[in-house]
């Protein structure tokens, strides 16, 4: 099924065998990435074998992780549109906009991608008990599928997260435990427990596979694009597994020969509240330092301290993109403006890439005739229960 070979430390390059889970790079702390014989599957995939198959994200199994089709664990992952903003881009003079709308897939968010991932490869290596840190919607992600696949989960969120995801984890059997502070100090007492306690820790980036399922929306953009690519990606930014997945999925398929060395130009959009990606950027730094007193209505976007913030960066740098920080009210009223204008209700996170288009295009750095998707990576449900 798969053509996954190992998996390489993302910074000093060390290889780790692929064949029992893994965290960090064992030599400096840093995430881990999986790799597959590209070479090989080059030779027999083709893009004309994917038309029979189902428009789900495990379409693209043989550079997907999951070894063996039974240790799938599945809510029904569907491939989610990709919607023309004919009317919005008309009102900001913009020629082609798309957004990719993730609130269709399981829970509503697109954090059932990476949640998916990282449960099948937990059932595939018999692990019973997991644990996450969560804002709030990987937090549900988690507990449903782990329910799906008869496992334990764990989770640790701040007291202020959304009450749907705590009510839902509840509901999906997990224990949840309420954290005062930021999901930095939630991540914190995973590190501090999990080897007493015998969880598997699937943070952000700490596992290698939740990137593998955030990499099937660069896979899925790619091909309902006809096999290329847009000029610009504006993409939510907390924990930042998209953008680092999007990425990787653009250099295997070009390592495939599907696609050429064009990239689009990265954007990351963060709250003014909570801001280090940004920061970083326009400092020129090639990692971010913590932002203090992280506070925003986005709760996807309070993360103070990335793990993957080097590769965020890269990403962002090598695209030739940028970063751009956005208020709470331009988020409020991106929010309302895509309801009206388009009908998506949208979340808080997926409304702050339409407040970012808007101040790129102030700045005049995308040129009306660009094509540009926005990643709407959620739905209102969650900010609604939230703030009713």
């Amino acid at each position: 099924m798969t053509y996954l070979t190992h998996l390489e430390c993302s910074l000093c390059g060390k290889l780790h065998p692929a064949t029992e889970p893994q965290n960090l790079c064992t030599a400096c702390g840093k995430p881990l990435l999986a790799r597959y014989d590209l070479k090989a599957l080059a030779q027999v995939w083709n893009k004309a074998i994917l038309a029979d198959r189902r428009e789900d994200m495990w379409r693209y199994r043989e550079i997907l992780p999951v070894t063996d089709l039974e240790n799938i664990v599945s809510l029904g992952e569907t491939m989610t549109p990709l919607l023309r903003a004919k009317r919005l881009g008309d009102a900001l003079n913009l020629k082609l906009l798309w957004i990719k709308d993730e609130s269709r897939l399981p829970t509503g968010a697109f954090k059932a991608r990476g949640l998916a991932m990282a449960v099948s490869k937990a059932k595939e290596f018999g692990l019973t008990e997991l644990a996450i840190p969560s804002a709030g919607n990987a937090a549900t992600a988690l507990s449903v599928y782990a329910a799906r696949a008869g496992m334990r989960a764990h989770i640790f969120m701040p007291k202020d997260a959304p009450s749907f995801n705590a009510k839902t984890t509840q509901l999906a059997g997990a224990q949840v435990e309420l954290v005062d502070g930021l999901i930095t100090d939630a991540g914190r007492i995973v590190a501090e427990r999990k080897e007493q306690e015998g969880w598997f820790d699937v943070s952000t980036l700490k596992e290698p596979y939740r990137v593998e399922g955030k990499k099937t929306m660069g896979l899925e953009l790619a091909e309902q694009l006809g096999w290329r690519l847009p000029d610009v990606i504006i993409y939510p930014t907390g924990g930042g597994t998209g953008i680092v997945g999007m990425w990787k999925a653009f250099e295997e398929l070009e390592r495939l020969g599907w696609i050429g060395s064009k990239r689009p130009r990265m954007v990351s959009v963060q709250s003014t509240g909570c801001a280090p990606i940004v920061k970083a950027f326009h400092e020129g730094n090639s990692e971010a330092e913590f932002w203090e007193n992280a506070s925003t209505i986005a709760a996807g976007l309070r993360v103070p301290k990335a793990i993957g913030d080097f590769l965020i960066l890269n990403a962002l740098r090598q695209s030739g993109g940028t970063a751009v920080a956005v208020s709470d009210a331009e988020i409020l009223n991106a929010m309302s403006e895509l309801a009206s204008s388009e009908g998506i209700l949208s979340c808080p996170e997926g409304a702050a890439t339409v407040a970012g288009l808007k101040t790129l295009l102030d700045r005049q750095m995308i040129e009306p005739d660009g094509e540009v998707v926005l990643f709407n990576t959620g739905g209102f449900a969650v900010y609604s229960e939230h703030n009713s």
